[in-house]
This record gives structure tokens, sequence and C-alpha cells, in this order.
């Protein structure tokens, strides 16, 4: 259980590592191919160092890898600052976005699907504008107004992903009090749950509800994230959010444990055309 930036540099390295053995290249002859020392190639294969996605580039072309997918991925793990594009937009929210969270959003950038767990509040990817500053604004408390425009302008901007192309997968659990929660008032949650229903009649997203009558169940300990790549499994993820950090799981039993969790809490839940006659209802005032 680590922190996201250990965690990725660790994923880049065995990836790389893994990617030169398939080549057949020994460390020292991949440092010769890109002129370093042999001692660079080894810390930034153990994640001991870290790497610039120009070191990474300078690696997968001498491994000859020419899959572009998987060389945005490993490049978007180096974690550059310095890159242009749509999947760096948030370094302009540098100042008032932690790195965790920042990590978060890189993640979620890239990802081919994730799979989610919400026990309090709505997925921030589904959220109104109004539900978005009203869960911002509880969550610290005498927020200033511009770094709570930020925020919200942050958590808008990222449901992005649901309309790229590819758009992301999500399938997502929803327990029943998050339906039920008034953040904001009932006008504010009338909206939200409207918008729940729009966003579960989309091909790419998989809304299931967790009644309250579903009883106890392995989703008690709290709310969690499991990014998938399409590339390559090796650099799947699970995310725990804590009040001030996140903690990224990438051991292959945890994976399996929380995906086995996952899919439990999918028969246990309403299926997807009950969950969205469930959400209706309570809009209706059920």
């Amino acid at each position: 259980m680590q922190h996201g930036p250990v965690v990725r540099r660790r994923k880049l390295g065995a990836e790389l590592r893994a990617l030169r053995t398939t080549a057949g290249i020994t460390s020292g002859e991949a440092a010769r191919l890109v002129g370093w020392h042999q001692s660079k190639v080894s810390r930034i294969e153990t994640g001991t160092s870290g790497a610039k996605p120009a070191d990474v580039r300078l690696l997968l072309d001498a491994y000859g890898v020419d899959d572009d997918q998987l060389r945005g991925l490993l490049v978007m793990l180096a974690r550059s600052d310095d890159a242009a594009g749509r999947h760096h937009w948030w370094h302009a929210y540098r100042g008032v976005l932690p790195p965790t969270y920042r990590d978060f959003i890189s993640l979620e950038s890239q990802a081919g699907a994730m799979r989610t767990l919400e026990t309090t509040v709505v997925p921030g990817l589904l959220q109104t504008p109004e539900y978005a500053r009203e869960v911002t604004r509880a969550a610290v408390d005498g927020m200033p107004e511009e770094r709570l425009d930020a925020l919200v302008e942050v958590r808008l901007a990222r449901q992005d992903v649901l309309r790229g192309e590819p758009p992301l997968e999500l399938s997502a659990v929803l327990d029943e009090a998050v339906l039920r929660r008034q953040v904001g008032g009932p006008g504010v949650m009338a909206r939200q749950l409207e918008r729940l229903v729009e966003a579960a009649r989309l091909p790419h997203v998989r809304l299931q509800v967790l009644p309250f009558a579903a009883g106890a169940h392995i989703g008690v300990t709290g709310p969690f994230v499991i990014f998938s790549f399409s590339s390559t499994s090796d650099l799947d993820v699970v995310v725990l959010d804590h009040l001030t950090s996140s903690l990224h799981l990438e051991r292959k039993e945890d994976l399996e444990a929380y995906t086995e969790a996952f899919n439990a809490l999918l028969i246990h839940a309403l299926s997807p055309e009950d969950s969205l006659d469930f959400i209706a209802a309570i809009a209706a005032g059920a």
C-alpha cells in the first residue's frame, strides 16, 4: 500500500524491464543504445528514481515498441510536467490541486475502464455543476470562492473522459444512501438524479444501485476505484481515498481481492434496468 507517485514509478519500471526482456536486450546493452550509464537503467526499472518522458521514449525506441497506446500510457506514467495536450489539462490547476488528486486525474484520463463503489456521494464523473459545488464546499469548510470555482471546474472537466474517442468505460455501484442524501437541497438533488438517469443510458456507462434492503455487504468498508488499462493489465490499480490523501494498491492479490469484491457487489445490487426505475422512484418522492 503506497502513495500514487511511488506506485507509478514502480509500474513504469516493471513494464520497461519487461519490454527490454522481450526485446532480448540486457540492461547494459540498453544503456549503450541510449547513451546512459547502466545504473540509470537499473534505477528506472526498480522505481528507485523517476524517468522523464523523453527517457521513456528513448527506451521504447531502443526496444522497438511501436504500439502508440502503450507508448502514450508509459509516457503518462513518467508524470510529465511539461507535456502539452488534452491529457495534461489539469496542470493549469497545479496551484489548487494536491499531488494525489493530480495523480488520480492522470490515471483517470488514460484508463480504458473504471469500476467504482460509492457509498456517500455521486461519482465525480456523473455530478452536476450544482451538486459538485455543494460537495466541494462541504469537503473544505471556509474555502475561498475562487478556489471553490476552480475545483468545480476541474470536476466538470474530468467528465470529458466519458465523451472521448473511445470513451472511458464506467461501471458504478451506488449505495442507496448516495441517492437519498440531500446534498444542496431538493432542487439540486432532483437535477442530480436526472443526470444519473441520463448517464446510465449511455452505452459505456453501467450504473447499479445497492439498496438498503441488501443489508450488510462488503462495500461497508468504504468506497474504492479500480482503474484498468487496455494495453496491459499489469498497470491496473486500486485507489482508496482518504480525507487528506489517496492510497494506491498495485499488488496482484490486492487487485484480485477488490475485483472479487466489486463482482460480489454487482450480484447484490439491482440490475441496471431496475436501478433506473429505483432512481426514478426516489426522484418522484418515493
